[in-house]
């Protein structure tokens, strides 16, 4: 097994490893103390080759990795690939490019939501991977021949298991599925996460333009304070004070005091400066620039039809072997509730032909949802 520590020695690696058209990627790394990922391994392989790479070695230049990953003529196959590549984005600059998820493609071929890597490779292969240094601390050196070993059956089974979804996607003609995924995967936007768009990420509703406005530049200062200091979001403000701070929009120290949800005397520090000044902010912006809120969805005739289509969802779901994650969200399901022209993924697409025109004839009465025999069974109307 190589461990590669030098720069020299990942040049080699990675021209041998450019000679194939597919490689087979995946990292380990830290980030419960910072808001940027530690890389601290990456492990590589193709159908001769297998490496594990010591990113945190003294005086290391990971170039030629990144080269490897924006090669355009090496797929690279990655099992949950977003964290993967948030770290290469955030490191190089870059997003890899061709990929291929096996999480993804697993989803769309029946095995489930969001599969976990070591269930997939049992499912596929029969072999229970070792998971005894999952919890590892990957910056710890000298790095041990157990955590190499382990490290590096992560994308030696990923050989085998990318082989086998990759036939089953070409018998069944499931490619294009798989494919439009990727898009969103390799697009830079799904990793450039600007301060102001950081409110996006929130699950807190707001009700009110005033309260989504404050919600947006304290977001925004958050995300702003977490980079500088390279720490979690979580260590400057909690996600349940943004809400709270939006939802009451406390624009003095005095009525920040009042909130449960900050620590005592948070009111008087500096970031309690800071943020009654974000809460100033969202008051004085107008709001016509604002994107619009979403209607709410607490009707009687909106949860039933969002009930409706959940029954829906499932049916397709299982008679096509395709996970219902993949095909539509429950947000989808409540925008479809909403709007025949809402402009969700579920609408477009293989998805469309798939679920979203039945969706909509179910909303429309030209599909009706009967149980036979103990099951749940469609049943096309006329007129």
């Amino acid at each position: 097994m190589d461990l590669i520590t030098t720069t020299s020695q990942l040049a080699n690696v990675c021209d041998r490893l450019a000679i194939h058209s597919v490689v087979t990627v995946d990292t380990e790394f830290l980030r419960e103390t910072t808001y940027y990922p530690l890389l601290c391994v990456i492990q590589l392989a193709s159908p001769e080759d297998a490496v594990v790479i010591d990113a945190l070695a003294e005086g290391i230049d990971l170039k030629p990795f990144f080269d490897l990953m924006a090669n355009e003529s090496v797929l690279k196959v990655f099992h949950a690939a977003r964290q993967d590549i948030e770290i290469i984005w955030h490191r190089a600059n870059i997003v890899p490019h061709p990929v291929f998820d096996t999480q993804v493609a697993a989803m769309v071929l029946g095995y489930g939501d969001s599969i976990a890597y070591d269930a997939l490779v049992e499912r596929i292969t029969g072999h229970r991977p070792d998971k005894t240094h999952r919890f590892t601390d990957w910056s710890r050196r000298p790095l041990t021949d157990d955590q190499a070993t382990y490290a590096l059956a992560d994308v030696t089974y990923l050989r085998d298991v990318f082989a086998a979804l990759d036939a089953d996607l070409k018998k069944r003609g499931r490619n294009d599925w798989v494919s439009e995924e990727m898009e969103i995967l390799t697009s830079p936007k799904t990793y450039d996460f600007h301060p102001e768009r950081a409110w996006e990420r929130l699950k807190t509703r707001v009700r009110k333009p005033k309260e989504l406005a404050i919600l947006m530049e304290v977001a925004a200062w958050r995300e702003s304070e977490a980079q500088s200091r390279d720490v979690p979001r979580s260590r400057i403000l909690k996600d349940d004070a943004i809400g709270d701070i939006a939802t009451h929009a406390p624009s003095t120290p005095e009525k920040l005091a009042n909130l449960r949800s900050l620590p005592k005397g948070f009111d008087r520090s500096k970031w309690g400066q800071e943020i009654v000044a974000a809460v100033q902010r969202g008051l004085a912006r107008d709001p016509q620039t604002l994107p619009k809120l979403e209607k709410p969805r607490g009707s009687s005739n909106g949860s039933a039809t969002v009930e409706l289509l959940k029954v829906l969802l499932r049916m397709t779901s299982e008679r096509h072997g395709v996970a219902s994650k993949v095909i539509a969200t429950v947000d989808d399901l409540e925008q479809i509730a909403i709007s025949d022209e809402a402009d969700v993924a579920a609408m477009r697409g293989w998805r469309r032909e798939l679920f979203g025109d039945s969706a909509l004839a179910l909303k429309q009465g030209q599909l009706s949802l009967a149980i036979e025999k103990g099951r749940v069974v469609r049943v096309e109307r006329s007129g």
